[in-house]
């Protein structure tokens, strides 16, 4: 039975995240109505993660299992941007071994937090408006500090069912890019909330609320109470998904 790849990107401003609830819009239902439309037989995919509502995706994979091969997926691609919302937008469909899995075969996550520090029209929804004062370099200190760090159950939303809150964070930075302040952080993997935990922290940080001993202590603690609260989920794209190529057929 092959197995495909599909890539994608969504806005999630009218979504309740990437993964199927009842009564609730979803990307994936969206993707797997279109999909069985095309099909015509119930098709259903696997994400590589979810997303919180209101949380967008640049880039996101999906994987799904077909009774016979796709014999053109760049027409299959055609038709299932036709049929999606404009908020969702299929990249790309490739065949992959039959075992791979979109979630647990990624080696690397990246997200991109985007911060806005002039009102616009065009980038209401899509990046967190923020006008007070913030000391960047200050931030960029505190998030080094991550690259370091094993355990982030400090930036975990509590009562999750993880084994684990150990994570390998290779990258944490910001960056000016243009008019946009960008937070980009790379690891093997991330806890739920943790990118807008960290995100809300550092913005303490670099508004002068906590000071860099006040966040080595909230990380060393544990403890999600001594964290700073959540940026808004408008600023925060999951950015890229890496695998090993071994995966893709062809």
């Amino acid at each position: 039975m092959p197995r495909y790849f599909i890539r994608l990107a969504y806005n999630g401003n009218n979504y309740n995240g990437w993964q199927v609830q009842p009564n609730a819009p979803t990307v994936q239902a969206e993707v797997e109505k279109a999909l069985s439309t095309i099909l015509r037989a119930e098709t259903e995919v696997v994400g590589c993660g979810r997303t919180d509502t209101g949380v967008h995706a640049s880039d996101y994979y999906a994987h799904f299992d077909l009774e016979t091969a796709i014999a053109n997926s760049a027409d299959m691609v055609y038709k299932l941007n036709k049929l999606l919302p404009h908020a969702v937008a299929i990249k790309s469909i490739a065949e992959v071994n039959a075992d791979a899995h979109a979630r647990f075969d990624a080696i690397k996550r990246m997200y991109e937090y985007k911060i806005v520090r002039h009102k616009s029209p065009f980038t209401q929804g899509v990046a967190y408006y923020y006008t007070g004062n913030l000391d960047l370099e200050l931030m960029n200190k505190a998030a080094a500090l991550l690259l370091s760090v094993k355990d982030f159950k400090a930036f975990s939303k509590a009562h999750t069912d993880v084994k684990t809150t150990l994570c390998d964070v290779t990258q944490a930075e910001w960056e000016v890019k243009g008019d946009v302040l960008v937070f980009t952080i790379t690891a093997n993997r991330f806890l739920r909330n943790m990118v807008r935990a960290i995100v809300g922290t550092l913005l303490n940080v670099g508004r002068g609320k906590m000071s860099m001993a006040e966040f080595k202590q909230a990380i060393a603690s544990l403890e999600r109470s001594e964290a700073g609260d959540s940026s808004p989920a408008e600023g925060l794209y999951l950015a890229e998904i890496i695998y090993p190529s071994t995966i893709f057929k062809g």
